[in-house]
């Protein structure tokens, strides 16, 4: 008998798996950081290596870049704040829940730039690295101004000036009456509701058409950096990583913990146990928005927390609260302007604090727009942008644990508003969801 031959289908190739943003910008971010490197200590002074590569093709692209982002930053702001705000901002449909959430998310987000802003300051991370000799142009200080200009700088006498000038507090504040209001009037305003709707959907469009070129963006402002500066650069890149770790964890770990027992007097240790597959969820994932499922149903059955005040609160604060990316903002303020020797005072640091909060609600759901709101945030206390050349990368990597740092964020104020709207159930999180003994707080 002949043997029968056995006939076996092909193995069909498995589809290459392509790299992600994160995983791009980090190579473009290595990359430039060799050919940097290379550049400064292995290619003697020359026209081609300063005038064609350096000042030409590393700086004509990595600017390019730069005034792209710059570029989204007026109408993204504009565009997202009135649409995010017009959804919250009946305050007869929120009622008592709706706006002690706000309110809580407001604080937490001003104390985490607070945070990062006294981190910073303690652990100085941009002493040591000298940014002028990267500038491209003359470094200017921001004229210093008092606190109750200050404040009054933040309402707009003509707010079709601010939108051309790019006065962002301005905006910001335009934005949200806009929103409000528009929320009030309902069908009467729903013509510029919904254009100012799909006017947010195209400027999410044209960041995301953006943001792919960062990786060459990164590669090229990098390069350009370390061809001048050299390796001497990367300690204080270090030391800026350290003071967001630092701010994120201080963020975590003690603010929020103490809000959580001062407001509920629940036990933050049991809390943390209960809520971890939460937190790891959101770090792997490093989105918001992937795990808002999981952070309501972890709040329902483990917390205790009443699902009609989740399921409002939890995917309010994966748009509005960004405590992580407020975090990475104050820090960089601080790592920049250090590094430009320039002294901002407490004006200064006030009006970050005022802008990284109001911006971090025009932030939301958008991939990396934490770096196009910080040009705004540079530009509110005269800090050049260019420092974002060293930050853009190195935020990539610090991205994990700033997601982490939000959802627990909105986590901890849902449960703090659900306690006092009587809607929590302390049985349900005394109970032993964990195994191991969690020892009690008393006052």
């Amino acid at each position: 008998m002949a043997e029968e031959k056995v006939m076996t289908a092909p193995k069909e190739k498995k589809p290459r798996k392509k790299l992600g943003l994160t995983s791009q910008i980090f190579i473009g971010l290595i990359g430039g950081l060799i050919v940097g490197i290379i550049f400064n200590l292995f290619i003697p002074t020359s026209y081609v290596r300063d005038t064609i590569f350096v000042e030409g093709i590393f700086y004509v692209i990595g600017q390019g870049f730069i005034r792209l982002m710059k570029m989204l930053v007026v109408p993204l702001v504009f565009c997202s704040l009135v649409t995010g705000s017009s959804s919250i901002g009946d305050t007869k449909t929120l009622g008592k829940v709706g706006g002690k959430t706000i309110v809580f998310y407001l604080c937490t987000t001003a104390l985490a730039v607070t945070v990062a802003i006294m981190t910073a300051l303690v652990i100085r991370p941009g002493i040591g690295l000298d940014m002028s000799s990267i500038a491209g142009s003359e470094v200017t200080v921001a004229e210093s101004t008092s606190a109750v200009d200050t404040i009054l700088n933040i309402i707009p006498e003509n707010p079709f000036a601010s939108l051309a000038q790019g006065t962002m507090l301005q905006v910001i504040l335009f934005a949200l009456l806009v929103g409000i209001l528009l929320a009030k009037m309902k069908e009467r305003g729903s013509v510029i509701a919904n254009f100012l709707t799909q006017a947010n959907d195209l400027m999410m469009e044209m960041t995301n058409l953006v943001m792919k070129f960062a990786p060459i963006g990164v590669f090229c402002m990098i390069a350009r950096t370390f061809s001048n500066l050299g390796f001497d650069a990367f300690v204080p890149l270090l030391k800026y990583m350290g003071s967001v770790t630092t701010g994120l964890a201080v963020q975590l770990c003690i603010v929020y913990m103490l809000l959580l027992f001062i407001f509920t007097r629940l036990n933050p240790l049991r809390f943390l146990k209960k809520f971890f597959p939460v937190i790891a969820f959101a770090f792997s994932t490093s989105t918001s928005n992937a795990t808002i499922p999981l952070n309501i149903e972890t709040l329902e059955d483990k917390i205790g927390v009443d699902r009609r005040v989740s399921s409002f609160t939890i995917p309010l604060g994966a748009t509005v609260n960004m405590d992580g990316t407020s975090i990475m903002q104050g820090v960089a303020v601080v790592f920049a302007a250090q590094a430009y020797g320039i002294d901002l005072g407490i004006s200064g640091y006030l009006t970050v604090i005022a802008t990284a909060t109001l911006a971090s609600i025009g932030t939301a759901g958008i991939p990396s727009v934490g770096l196009v709101t910080l040009s705004m945030v540079f530009a509110s206390v005269g800090i050049p942008v260019e420092a974002i050349a060293l930050i853009m990368g190195v935020d990539r990597i610090l991205d994990m644990m700033r997601t982490a740092v939000n959802i627990t964020g909105d986590a901890v104020v849902t449960t703090i508003v659900a306690h006092q709207n009587k809607s929590l159930d302390k049985a349900v999180f005394n109970s032993s969801e964990v195994k191991e003994d969690v020892p009690e707080l008393t006052l």
